[in-house]
């Protein structure tokens, strides 16, 4: 039942006094990625601090975005952590780590470890994330075959490959996931297959033509591409290497097979709860399931998103934590909506920069498209009218990150602005998105708009409590000098 307008002053009243007002509450969080931690932090600033919070989950907290970087020898494991003992303690969080939740029951408010202990709650956040589709061919399942998507899964990696400077590599699938890890795989110098059932590799990112021009990237940068084909078996030889069969007949000789073929949410504790699933756990706009006292996000949660009226599952970052903060400030008391998720993904190839927005496939879209496959430069901008809609850009630093032009896109489509003549001067202008952006005043757009009602705050956790420092450089100087 939606709050009356009353309730919902009444609501945002308590949330801009800093606290809101309740009688202390146990909520219990399963999960301990981005949905899970931020969540805690909103309840925390805005809840009543005699909240208890008890976060269950099967491994430490962790960004699985910074994995690639401790594969390819950049940090050290420790820098994937967000979250450690004194963190909790700092969070007043009672935190299970190493446990699992096998059965929720939303009617008498309670959670069921797999140890069988029972656990009750107020609210519950389920932030579960997903779980790597096993390989279903012979020999998926023998040692030296693996998913690459975990703590574990990085340290087998790290350990199998351990004194061979140079091993082969066969990654079966080329989507996302998978491609995040070549790329640590490549900066290491490892010898690197990559088989794709679809027609073109990154099918879920970039368009036929967008993705020929990042396979002759990674042909020049001696990766081999099997597309359009299937691994049908995987033997092991005597001396323990692999010999992957595919369908067109080609066999390829392996030390490692990387198996990254999709995810899938992890919703099995929930058989028989109730909760609404679809293809994750269906929530409305302030992540409330059909349990309004149980919350869900994340990887699991099948949210709202912007361009479309339907609910979709966005597994990406940015989504994971605009919802735990949404969700943890209801979970405390608020009244805060989530306008949707802006489906983007980016994404380095072995040094050439990719990145997709929001209905980047829309067949019914106008298209403006550039392309220069010999420069390894591509953009397409997908309109509705004078809204852009969808966009995938492609090149090197230079003609992409260095531009800043990924977040002034992101910016433009997550304010819906619509863009007017300036439409017309990017079809002309593909590689000016700054003016575009300034004359349309999505800047001012942005910093107008919170997420929760008043200004972010920066995590509270922090690898061996550092604090950022910086050093302003010449330039920086001659700008601040300016207002003198």
């Amino acid at each position: 039942m939606r709050k009356s307008q009353h309730e919902k002053n009444a609501a945002s009243d308590r949330i801009d006094s800093g606290r809101v007002d309740s009688m202390a509450e146990h909520h219990v969080i399963i999960g301990g990625g981005p949905v899970a931690t931020n969540a805690l932090e909103s309840i925390r600033a805005f809840g009543n601090p005699g909240i208890e919070i008890t976060l269950i989950c099967d491994e430490p907290a962790h960004s699985r975005m910074v994995l690639p970087y401790w594969l390819a020898g950049d940090v050290p494991r420790e820098h994937t952590y967000t979250a450690d003992d004194a963190f909790y303690q700092k969070m007043n969080v009672t935190a299970r780590i190493g446990e699992r939740v096998a059965a929720v029951n939303p009617q008498d408010n309670t959670v069921t470890l797999e140890n069988g202990e029972t656990l009750s709650f107020d609210k519950l956040l389920i932030a579960t994330g997903s779980t790597p589709l096993p390989l279903p061919v012979q020999g998926g399942d023998l040692p030296g075959v693996q998913s690459l998507w975990s703590l574990d899964h990085t340290e087998t990696l790290l350990n199998a490959t351990n004194g061979n400077d140079r091993p082969r590599v066969v990654m079966i699938g080329a989507g996302f996931i998978g491609f995040i890890m070549l790329n640590a795989m490549d900066k290491k110098g490892w010898q690197l297959t990559v088989v794709e059932r679809e027609a073109h590799v990154l099918p879920r990112m970039l368009n036929t033509e967008a993705a020929g021009i990042v396979e002759t990237w990674l042909t020049r940068q001696g990766v081999l591409l099997h597309t359009g084909t299937s691994v049908n078996a995987i033997h092991e030889n005597d001396d323990g290497s692999k010999q992957v069969e595919l369908e067109d007949g080609n066999t390829i000789d392996a030390d490692v097979v990387i198996a990254a073929i999709g995810i899938t949410p992890n919703l099995g504790f929930l058989n028989g709860s109730g909760v609404e699933t679809g293809e994750g756990i269906v929530v409305n706009n302030r992540m409330q399931t059909n349990f309004p006292h149980i919350f869900a996000g994340g990887d699991c949660a099948q949210g709202p998103v912007l361009y479309s009226n339907e609910n979709e599952v966005h597994p990406i970052q940015p989504t994971a934590v605009d919802h735990g903060r949404v969700a943890g400030a209801n979970m405390a008391g608020g009244d805060v909506e989530y306008p949707g998720s802006l489906l983007m993904n980016v994404l380095n190839v072995c040094n050439l920069q990719n990145a997709s927005f929001g209905n980047w496939a829309d067949p019914n879209a106008e298209a403006f498209t550039i392309s220069n496959p010999d420069g390894f430069v591509y953009r397409q901008m997908l309109w509705t009218e004078d809204q852009l809609t969808g966009a995938i850009f492609l090149g090197r630093a230079n003609d992409l990150g260095m531009l800043t032009d990924v977040g002034m896109v992101k910016g433009i489509m997550q304010t819906q602005t619509t863009l007017g003549p300036w439409k017309d001067y990017l079809r002309e202008n593909p590689f000016d998105i700054r003016r575009a952006y300034v004359a349309a005043g999505v800047a001012g757009k942005l910093t107008s708009q919170t997420l929760l009602g008043k200004p972010a705050q920066a995590r509270q956790y922090r690898f061996g409590d550092a604090q950022p420092a910086g050093q302003s450089s010449p330039a920086h100087q001659v700008f601040v000098g300016t207002k003198d």
